[in-house]
């Protein structure tokens, strides 16, 4: 595991350390969380629809830009007292806003970077809006923020347009947060069950309608399961996580779920959809028998996971079983040099391994016209990318770190960010 350079804890919190080992008077994590990440104010540009990402209307830079704004003004330290004091008794000279939107499922990872990071530079405000990962790059690829956060990379046209925002070399998919997906579910009693991905998929499609079907049943046969039918809850907005979900069903088990991977769920199925992560959740926990799949940072601890059958093997969901997988992941080719896109094994039989995960990156442009913001990009992606931002993540949302080469191969993406000439 990647080294982690924090305070010691105090009273249960623990302290990013500023330069040369201060630490900012007064400064709780929480408060640099309150306005711009997902727990605090969030912003509702194109709540409710689904975001193509290819090329973004005028009026969605509007609107980010706007709403990022109402987070910015009106004080140098919006955040209150426990801002200022950190700030004043900081030896960072970096100042100034870094604008960011995209993955909810970067949601939690997102609050701890900004709280850490925070305590280094309390004169950065780092505005985030987790409105899912196509929002976040068309909002990009719209000039509308500096950084996008998405569970998957950009796709060739997209790749294209970003040139016209980013600069001739466009712009860079860095990985930044790994995590599994959970395939999780509200049955009372039960914490876990046995499914492989055509089940999986037959339950999603609807073939499969209630908990006590043969299917199921032959796979968790010390099971009590109930005759309660099947609710599948799926994301409303264009999700990297749906992507990734989809992706999984469709190499794994092409049969029963022949539809290409997307991040926008197919039409014609039953079921509900929700906004967001936290969405999709709320409505699983409200729902007896509904069945979803989210980030596991966000799963309820009344909900139930599903141990995805791997070879041979039921592997639980874990962190240490995501890692593993990526492990298996190869270099998409035909990307620039440190463009990090990463092709996921989803067939994997490797032991322990749980293929059905995440790799969310930061989308950065390759060149931006301000020297100060190049600054501010790579001080914030080093700080994420580092081991006590991979440190901080874990520990708020259960996600595993990034291995070791590709944190190498990350570390010199984020350093080739130059200032457009």
């Amino acid at each position: 595991m990647l080294s982690a350079r924090t305070a010691a804890p105090q009273g249960g919190r623990r302290l990013s350390v500023g330069p040369g080992g201060r630490k900012p008077a007064s400064l709780e994590r929480a408060a640099f969380v309150q306005t711009f990440s997902r727990h605090g104010r969030r912003s509702r540009f194109l709540e409710g629809h689904p975001v193509r990402p290819i090329r973004p209307a005028r009026s969605l830079a509007t609107v980010v830009l706007a709403t990022l704004a109402l987070t910015a003004c009106g004080s140098d330290y919006p955040l209150g007292d426990a801002q200022r004091e950190a700030a004043e008794n900081s030896t960072s000279t970096l100042s100034g806003v870094l604008s960011g939107a995209g993955s909810s499922a970067q949601g939690p990872a997102m609050d701890s970077w900004i709280a850490g990071f925070g305590a280094l530079h309390p004169k950065v405000q780092v505005q985030y809006s987790p409105d899912g990962s196509g929002a976040g790059r068309s909002a990009l690829l719209a000039g509308a923020v500096n950084f996008a956060g998405s569970d998957a990379y950009l796709q060739e046209e997209e790749m294209a347009d970003a040139k016209a925002v980013c600069g001739p070399d466009g712009a860079l998919d860095i990985p930044a947060y790994i995590s599994p997906i959970a395939v999780a579910f509200n049955l009372p009693g039960i914490d876990s069950l046995n499914l492989d991905a055509e089940t999986i998929a037959r339950m999603f499609r609807g073939e499969i309608q209630t908990w006590n079907d043969p299917v199921i049943a032959a796979l968790n046969p010390d099971a009590q399961l109930p005759a309660t039918r099947i609710t599948p809850v799926s994301r409303a907005d264009d999700s990297g996580t749906t992507e990734n979900f989809t992706e999984y069903l469709h190499e794994v088990a092409p049969a029963a779920w022949p539809d290409s991977p997307s991040g926008t769920w197919p039409g014609g199925l039953q079921g509900e959809n929700a906004q967001g992560s936290s969405g999709v959740v709320s409505t699983v926990t409200r729902t007896v028998g509904a069945l979803t799949y989210a980030d596991d940072s966000v799963i309820d601890a009344s909900m139930g996971t599903a141990n995805l059958l791997v070879g041979t093997e039921f592997v639980p969901i874990s962190a240490e079983a995501a890692s593993i997988a990526v492990e298996q992941a190869t270099r998409v080719p035909g990307r620039g040099e440190h463009d990090i896109a990463l092709q996921l094994n989803r067939r994997t039989t490797a032991p322990g391994a749980y293929p059905l995960v995440l790799v969310s990156y930061q989308i950065y442009c390759s060149s931006y016209d301000d020297a100060d913001l190049v600054e501010r990009v790579q001080a914030f992606g080093e700080y994420v990318i580092s081991g006590e931002g991979q440190q901080t993540s874990a520990d708020a949302a259960k996600s595993a770190p990034i291995p070791g080469s590709l944190a190498e191969e990350a570390h010199a993406a984020m350093e080739s960010i130059t200032v457009r000439k």
